[in-house]
């Protein structure tokens, strides 16, 4: 069994926020968890172009923005990239946006975006 708590794991700066990553590869379940917070304020060009994700809501609001949609995210709702979607994910100006983002094939732990690039930041 694995027991851990999010003051156990590193923090990552992931570009716009911090993403504590609970479940990596190195775990052997095959998928990754991460506790996601992203900075209040913050719009992030993001895709996953060797990972699927979902991400569940747990605290404060914001936007996921795909094929020019924009689906409005609170705490109980899911969306997941099925398709390496491009997508915007902003966090509303006035409260930190919370999600719990779960990766396959897991991550290794390290990665974090490169938001200065031109184009969607991918890993």
């Amino acid at each position: 069994m694995i027991v851990k708590t999010r003051t156990e794991v590193p923090a990552v700066d992931w570009g716009n926020g911090t993403s504590f990553r609970l479940l990596v590869a190195k775990d052997n379940m095959g998928f990754a968890v991460a506790h996601t917070v992203v900075k209040a304020g913050s719009k992030s060009p993001l895709q996953y172009r060797n990972h699927l994700e979902a991400c569940y809501c747990i605290s404060g609001r914001g936007q996921v923005i795909s094929d020019g949609v924009t689906h409005e995210i609170e705490p109980g709702v899911i969306y997941a990239l099925d398709q390496h979607d491009e997508h915007f994910l902003i966090a509303d100006p006035d409260a930190d946006m919370e999600l719990i983002s779960v990766f396959n094939p897991p991550l290794q732990g390290h990665e974090r975006h490169n938001l200065d690039a031109d184009g969607y930041s991918e890993y």
